[in-house]
């Protein structure tokens, strides 16, 4: 019987230990990211919100802008996030995500009367804004718990992000079949309810660094791609025999079963530091059989010297006001802890900032657009579906590569990150030129590689400023960065893109005669639609890509040293301090 209790209360420590390790923490985080990509979906339910309230283009593009506005607005999310516990920030994002989808849901089924643009794009800015809180608390804890391995850990999370999309797509085909209004229904309920289910999980941990945690992280890799590998086998047998729900059911099934396998390696791993840990108080207990009590050694602690009467003096309001300006316009050395002042005015940040404006915000356009231009094209409704989902897996692709590509790149042969970042916003403009001159089947291969570039842009960004500005505030930093995809949203989609396609709109049905009638949905067919909006987006991503050249040389130097060389020293300094 004593046997018997004792199995049981070990089973159940070692549950406790499991639940309470870093690990799990990781696998909790890549669930949250796996069901947070909801903001790659718009395309599914954008014609919902344009045909259901009688929108155009412009007006449908400029929801769309809030939605990335929203979504890459991420700065309260940080401050919070400085001030606050995880799970406070992943609360708020819960209710946040629910209230804003559900009222856009609620519109487009014709629960309430029809709301103005401004509602439409305030709903839509809320839902989507409330992806950066779970973003934002999940991967900054991450990142901080385990700082050299920063690449792989910005790569693996925010690529499931990008894999997201097709993830949900299956489920949601699962639960709701292929009605596409109630997909707002669906990422209203289940990113919340996943945040909450990992509530006290997500935390900033105390640990020493383990001689194989890239090992680690590469089987966590290595089962991301199984789930890619499967997602991309199911779409192209959707595309080719037409799911029903029990087929789809299956196919959902069998992507949450292989995502559920990260289980298995935090259990092998924790079982790993369990019997070492119960070795060690083993080996304790027969060093030291007797219980003894210690003699103690007071000390008498250090007189503090009192303040001279020159420091009271130098508090006075103006040589304060100069002290702090002097703090702010004379930055410490890359890779040292930048106040969120110091960061945001410093140079490299804004060359970082304008790049990404340009990179990042065309291949947003592209992505933002990939219905109306399928539909514009004529390409049926499950190719487009299939499109979308394909920008999900190479968007996946394309940050778990250039996080974990880039790291060793980094470590290996000290090749700067930001040089990464020019090559790959030179490669986004083949997508752009496929799209912008209508190549035969160019919709294939433009989302293949515009996907794989936004997800290597955003991946090498965020490693970029946690590398060059510090990890102190990286929770407000990582979210300054982010602004800046919006941003060339606005302008390229907006703008550009949106207003070319009304034109071009209202130019056709001029030809054939037809007078467009109040609130009916404007609707460009050919080729030429997105034929001069995408020649624009290449040039602008072509000027990103000479500005990240002179990040490039800017940094040079700092990637040619030891990066991470203070890291060690903190956890040495652990180590001598921790009883073994």
């Amino acid at each position: 019987m004593a046997i018997g209790f004792s199995y049981w209360q070990d089973r159940r420590n070692f549950v406790i230990h499991v639940l309470e390790s870093k690990w799990f923490m990781v696998f909790g985080t890549l669930l949250i990211m796996s069901a947070n990509g909801s903001g790659y979906m718009f395309g599914l339910y954008s014609n919902d919100i344009k045909s259901k309230l009688g929108y155009d283009q412009s007006t449908l593009n400029l929801i769309s802008f809030f939605k990335d506005l929203g979504g890459n607005l991420g700065i309260s999310a940080g401050l919070i996030n400085e001030v606050s516990p995880p799970w406070v920030v992943l609360s708020i994002g819960a209710a946040m995500n629910f209230f804003g989808y559900l009222m856009i849901w609620t519109a487009i089924t014709n629960r309430v009367p029809k709301p103005h643009v401004w509602q439409m794009c305030l709903y839509i800015c809320i839902g989507a804004n409330s992806l950066s809180f779970p973003n934002t608390a999940a991967l900054v804890a991450c990142v901080k718990n385990f700082p050299e391995s920063r690449g792989s850990v910005i790569g693996l999370l925010k690529g499931l992000i990008g894999l997201s999309g097709a993830i949900l797509t299956q489920v949601y085909h699962a639960i709701y079949g292929n009605d596409s209004k109630a997909l707002v229904l669906f990422i209203a309920w289940l990113p919340p309810v996943v945040s909450l289910v990992f509530l006290r999980t997500i935390r900033i941990m105390n640990t020493i660094r383990q001689p194989n945690e890239l090992r680690v992280f590469c089987n966590f890799l290595y089962i991301s791609l199984g789930v890619a590998g499967s997602l991309m086998t199911i779409i192209i047998i959707q595309n080719s025999l037409h799911f029903n729900r029990p087929q789809y059911a299956a196919s959902a099934s069998v992507i949450l079963v292989l995502l559920f396998f990260s289980l298995f390696v935090v259990i092998n791993e924790e079982l790993k530091s369990w019997k070492l840990k119960k070795q060690a108080l083993k080996e304790t207990s027969q060093d030291f059989p007797i219980s003894e009590q210690l003699p103690v050694i007071a000390e008498n602690p250090l007189t503090p010297e009192p303040h001279p009467v020159a420091n009271r003096v130098m508090t006075s309001s103006f040589k304060t006001y100069l002290s702090w300006m002097k703090t702010i316009f004379k930055a410490p050395d890359r890779g040292e802890d930048y106040t969120i002042l110091q960061a945001a005015l410093s140079i490299d940040m804004v060359i970082l900032f304008i790049a990404t404006t340009c990179g990042a915000g065309g291949a947003l356009t592209l992505i933002d657009n990939l219905g109306q231009i399928g539909s514009s094209l004529g390409y049926p409704k499950h190719s487009i579906a299939t499109f979308i989902s394909l920008i999900s897996i190479w968007n996946f692709l394309g940050r778990v590569v250039a996080g974990f590509a880039s790291e060793i790149f980094l470590t290996k042969y000290k090749l700067p990150r930001p040089l990464l970042l020019a090559i790959v916003m030179l490669l986004s403009c083949v997508g752009h030129l496929l799209i912008a001159f209508s190549v035969s089947h160019s919709l294939y291969f433009a989302s293949v590689i515009n996907g794989f570039c936004y997800g290597a842009q955003l991946s090498l960004l965020f490693a970029i400023i946690s590398e060059l500005f510090g990890l102190k505030y990286y929770s407000t930093l990582y979210n300054v960065g982010a602004i800046s995809s919006p941003l060339g949203s606005y302008i390229l989609n907006v703008r550009v893109a949106g207003r070319l396609y009304d034109k071009e709109a209202l130019m056709q049905m001029k030809a054939l005669g037809i007078v467009r009638k109040a609130g009916e949905e404007l609707t460009c067919n050919g080729g030429k639609c997105y034929r001069t909006a995408f020649i624009v987006i290449t040039a602008v991503t072509l000027f990103g890509s000479l500005v990240s050249f002179i990040l490039v040389f800017r940094t040079r130097k700092f990637y040619q040293s030891d990066i991470y060389k203070k890291f060690r020293e903190e956890e040495t300094a652990m180590t001598q301090i921790t009883p073994n």
